[in-house]
């Protein structure tokens, strides 16, 4: 039951924090229960998007107080995975109800110590091209941008360079300008909602024309405020070049294997990327093109990297990535690929702790062929 239906001599009086047809539309089915990483986790109700809704609730009518510990404790736990969005049957935006709340309670001295230099370094522009500046990535500073502009990214430009690189071999057309600061994701999740679609904007406006991210957290962060007509994550990008005829240098990195040699390749989803845009056949059928591709039945779960997740909570992350690991194990698998930069750390650094066999590289050092 929604506030509508309540007589409105007895409806609580709202503080303004969460918009109301977002807070209003949860049911309390709990179908999200079995899709909620943390719930798996703990068991617990609170732990859980219905359980978290309702401490929304509570924080909006002023039933609990900011400073409730169970509130805030809460609000960090969650991953914000959204993977409660595809299986409710209301329709809840809980990515954007995560997003107010964060923006509410992570200010000041609340926000988490180490999201702080994080959200400082990609804050500017200028910072963002200077942490990337000594890595051979694909942007070049003279460049102007072009019909379809591919996104460099702030950490992905300095801790996997070669990822743009080849990006642009596999599609020479994507332009990529130096020039260009962050999409505004990581403030949009860690409590800068404001400053999060400002430099969205700021990017559209730097990058005119489509828009084309090898980050699928990126991509739908930049989706949700700029369009998805305007924005694409690679592997949808790359999909739809070729339905509309083969990309030459896709050809000659599958010509280029060796004969009879198909690896075995999983995937890890993207969340944001399949949970808030729907891309997941897309990487999928490209994968197959050069590879055995083995579905892992955590494939679409996430891989607990959350965006600062693995920096905030640690223990956390590693215990929701201790499955997924298992299974990568118990496949066998020559090559994890990723289409997330957040997921590509994680993973390389669990694959690494466990000493697997298994390679771990983005969908365009796939198809690249390295």
């Amino acid at each position: 039951m929604s506030t509508a239906d309540i007589p409105p001599e007895i409806v609580p009086e709202r503080r303004g924090l969460f918009t109301p047809e977002l807070l209003d539309r949860c049911i309390s089915c709990g179908f999200c229960l079995p899709a909620c990483p943390t719930y798996a986790l703990t068991g617990v109700e609170t732990s859980s998007p219905r359980g978290r809704i309702n401490l929304m609730r509570a924080l909006e009518t002023g039933v609990l107080t900011d400073d409730d510990p169970t509130v805030h404790e809460e609000s960090s736990f969650c991953l914000g995975c959204r993977a409660c969005e595809p299986v409710c049957p209301a329709g809840v935006q809980y990515g954007a109800l995560l997003e107010q709340w964060r923006d509410h309670l992570w200010n000041g001295q609340r926000r988490p110590w180490k999201v702080r230099p994080l959200l400082w370094a990609v804050d500017s522009p200028r910072r963002v091209r200077a942490m990337g500046i000594v890595r051979r990535h694909a942007g070049r500073g003279s460049e102007a941008p072009g019909p379809v502009n591919l996104m460099l990214g702030c950490f992905e430009r300095v801790l996997y360079p070669r990822v743009s690189r080849d990006a642009r071999e596999l599609d020479p057309e994507l332009a990529a300008p130096a020039a260009q600061g962050c999409c505004g994701a990581l403030h949009a999740h860690n409590g800068e909602l404001g400053r999060g679609e400002e430099l969205a904007k700021e990017l559209g406006e730097a990058l005119p024309g489509t828009i084309v991210a090898t980050s699928g957290g990126c991509a739908s962060h930049l989706a949700s405020v700029l369009g998805p007509e305007r924005v694409k994550e690679f592997s949808q990008w790359l999909h739809a070049r070729e339905r509309s005829g083969p990309a030459p240098a896709l050809e000659v990195a599958a010509a280029g294997r060796p004969a009879g040699v198909r690896p075995r390749i999983g995937l890890q989803d993207s969340c944001h990327l399949r949970n808030g845009l729907g891309v997941w056949r897309e990487p999928r059928e490209l994968i197959a093109r050069v590879g055995e591709y083995v579905e892992l039945p955590s494939a679409a779960a996430c891989c607990g990297a959350a965006g600062s997740y693995s920096v905030v909570r640690p223990k956390d992350s590693a215990r929701v990535l201790d499955a997924h690991l298992d299974e990568i194990a118990d496949a066998d698998l020559d090559v994890i690929v990723v289409v997330n930069a957040g997921c590509y750390r994680q993973l390389q650094q669990g694959v690494k702790r466990r000493r697997l066999r298994t390679r771990v590289v983005h969908i365009a050092e796939l198809l690249a062929g390295e």
